[in-house]
């Protein structure tokens, strides 16, 4: 907040979820964005920034009026000020809908959707699914930040602050033993359970020390994630340097470092859609599959084959720009021969290597997105079916709404409560080329 003074506190009625967990109300004639309020409550907020002119951000700091969906606090560590779960404060089932009505409006409001098309499909009439049967105890990876004293906690919203009460998320026994330290002062601590349940750690060294400035937390948070991503010396504390995953039949070998679903049921549930979606809507059995930001290929190993008994697609080729993700698709696929290729660099710039017309396209970009320039190279390639992942409400929505300017219609969307007790949601579109286009 700029200014100097006592903080300024604020009376507001909320009446709508925002994308990124917050609530939006009105306040001295502006929309003012409330962490910790739940729609359909009258909350005091602390104003956190007040730098805009047609809205402001701020923090509950005690409930007037209480809705009948607020429940204490299931997690210590963001009740201590964590980053983790933002939504711990709301029973599980509502925050699911304030998931659906957050991807709804996006879909409206950034994607520009016809509501006709999105009513009729599964995020509409079913909501956002719960995947596993808890809501707690459901990764099976993370990272943790580590404090000057040696001790391992999650990282303080917007802060570098580190918490060290316990968060809710890991599952039983994931994080057991590490409360007492003993690692690198400001290092972080990579922690996985791989497919038969045995833990692996891996330290990564301290990041390098930024530079003194006036950088708001927003962007210092932003720096910190620049740096986070940098390479970094590595110690294997506990296990192997990989743990093994499995999906369907088959099993990867992934670096601890490196990129795995954090929900135990992730992988599954998503390779499922993916092969489902595809054998509905394509109308003919696949032959050629593009997987896009592939990783190290769960998609790939479902078109193939690997999930259920759904006919396999004769060649996958995966594009991504981690190399350590395709050295463990190309691991997981050795005996594939040529069905399987793999691709290494921006996918922007590979797409466009990419021959032959695929009958099938899977996106699973970050969460910035795939953008214009991959959506344009997909669509000019004419696929019969593309199927988008989206772990960020709002990009999704717009890459949806680029596909159906460039000829293509929505036929199904399906959400998934992959970060319970969190804002976050992930949702997977089907798309096909529209009678017009």
């Amino acid at each position: 907040m700029t200014g100097s003074g006592s903080p300024r506190r604020i009376e507001v009625g909320v009446d709508r979820p925002a994308n990124g967990g917050e609530a939006v109300g009105r306040a001295d004639g502006r929309v003012v964005f409330v962490r910790g309020a739940i729609p359909g409550e009258r909350v005091i907020a602390e104003i956190t920034d007040d730098r805009h002119d047609s809205y402001w951000r701020g923090e509950v700091v005690e409930v007037l009026d209480a809705s009948p969906h607020r429940v204490a606090p299931l997690c210590p560590a963001a009740s201590a000020g964590a980053g983790c779960c933002d939504l711990g404060h709301v029973a599980p089932e509502h925050a699911r809908e304030l998931k659906q009505a957050v991807l709804l409006d996006v879909l409206d409001r950034v994607g520009h959707l016809p509501s006709e098309v999105v009513t009729g499909t599964e995020l509409a009439s079913g909501g956002v699914q719960r995947l596993g049967g808890a809501d707690t105890g459901w990764r099976i990876r993370t990272r943790l930040a580590v404090d000057g004293q040696g001790r391992p906690g999650q990282s303080a919203f917007r802060g570098t602050r580190v918490v060290t009460e316990a968060c809710v998320q890991p599952a039983p026994g994931m994080l057991a033993g590490l409360a007492d330290g003993g690692f690198t002062p400001h290092s972080e601590l990579a922690v996985v359970l791989d497919a038969e349940g045995a833990r692996h750690i891996t330290e990564l060294a301290p990041v390098e020390t930024p530079r003194r400035g006036r950088a708001d937390s927003r962007r210092r948070a932003q720096q910190n994630r620049v740096r986070r991503a940098r390479s970094r010396a590595q110690v294997v504390v506990e296990g192997e340097a990989n743990a093994v995953q499995r999906v369907g039949g088959r099993s990867w070998d992934i670096p601890v470092v490196g990129f795995w679903q954090a929900h135990r049921d992730a992988p599954g549930a998503y390779a499922e859609t993916v092969v489902e979606f595809a054998a509905t809507h394509l109308g003919t059995t696949p032959r050629v599959a593009w997987d896009l930001y592939g990783g190290a290929g769960v998609f790939a190993g479902a078109l193939l084959g690997g999930v259920d008994s759904v006919d396999g697609v004769d060649s996958v080729d995966i594009v991504d720009s981690d190399p350590a993700a395709l050295a463990a698709a190309e691991r997981a696929f050795a005996d594939e021969g040529e069905r399987v290729r793999t691709h290494r660099g921006d996918v922007a710039a590979r797409v466009g290597d990419l021959t032959g017309r695929p009958d099938v396209v899977v996106l699973d970009p970050p969460r910035t997105g795939a953008g214009e320039r991959v959506i344009s190279a997909v669509a000019a390639a004419r696929p019969g079916v593309v199927i988008h992942v989206g772990c960020d409400a709002a990009r999704f929505a717009r890459d949806l709404g680029l596909f159906v300017e460039r000829g293509f219609r929505v036929v199904e969307i399906r959400g998934f409560d992959a970060f319970p007790l969190t804002h976050h949601v992930e949702a997977v579109a089907c798309l096909i080329p529209s009678a017009s286009g």
